[in-house]
């Protein structure tokens, strides 16, 4: 029997020097029925061939352009509308993957027929040294997840009949993922953990997911914008996540 074919969608945006390892961890998984759709978010066309160096030979690859920058959100929507499988896993362009990442996650979803997965995952800086650890819980309501966002972009597997009916990633400049876990569980879908660590999220320095200004901003905007809750509900909310956040980090 044929296995299901897995879409892998990743932004790229400047990431020459950690690409390659994000590349050979997808050519090296045990699951090989995959499309891998890189989405170029940049106006600045010098990394291109770098890039076309490091995927030649590999018709499973493919690049689809942005005009210029417009977003990790705007990208991964993109090459949500593009992909053709029956799954859909996210890697952001430094984040790397165990090889038996897919192939356990894809028959940990299968046995139990589950729509949305994630795991867990190690945290690593930009010398590869291991900072930490997260470990995947279950999610099954909106309230669950409200005031921490305990889910790795990286480590997401989603079928793709429940993310193609009009669920996108929004305008936002961090947290775009978070509002995403969210909507789908206000959809009453349900997000359940495989607890193993399948998968490497990089902590980078100069990251817009470093920026504390930026992550306050954007998380009054998931509550308040997104959710739809009003401004003093907002407000408790990201005192909660931030809280939250401080606390795993300490």
């Amino acid at each position: 029997m044929k296995k299901k074919l897995v879409s892998i969608i990743i932004p790229y945006y400047k990431k020459k020097n950690y690409f390659k390892k994000t590349i050979l961890s997808i050519q090296k998984q045990i699951y090989k029925n995959i499309e891998v759709i890189i989405v170029y978010d940049d106006e600045d066309l010098s990394e291109v061939k770098f890039i076309k160096k490091l995927i030649s030979g590999d018709t499973r690859f493919r690049i689809i352009f942005n005009s210029k920058n417009l977003g990790v959100g705007f990208s991964r929507n993109k090459g949500i509308d593009v992909s053709k499988g029956e799954f859909i896993a996210f890697l952001d362009a430094d984040d790397i993957w165990k090889k038996n990442k897919l192939s356990s996650q894809i028959k940990f979803m299968n046995k139990a027929n589950i729509n949305c997965s994630h795991t867990s995952y190690k945290i690593i800086n930009e010398k590869n040294n291991i900072l930490g650890v997260r470990k995947a819980k279950n999610f099954h309501n909106l309230s669950s997840l409200l005031k921490s966002c305990d889910i790795g972009l990286s480590t997401v597997v989603i079928k793709s009949k429940i993310i193609k009916k009009k669920i996108r990633f929004p305008k936002l400049k961090t947290k775009e993922d978070f509002v995403l876990w969210l909507i789908l569980l206000k959809r009453k879908e349900k997000i359940y953990a495989l607890n193993k660590n399948l998968s490497f999220w990089r902590k980078t320095n100069n990251s817009l997911s470093s920026s504390i200004f930026q992550k306050l901003i954007d998380a009054f905007f998931v509550y308040n914008k997104h959710m739809k809750f009003g401004v003093i509900k907002s407000i408790f909310y990201v005192i909660l996540l931030s809280a939250n956040f401080l606390k795993k980090n300490a």
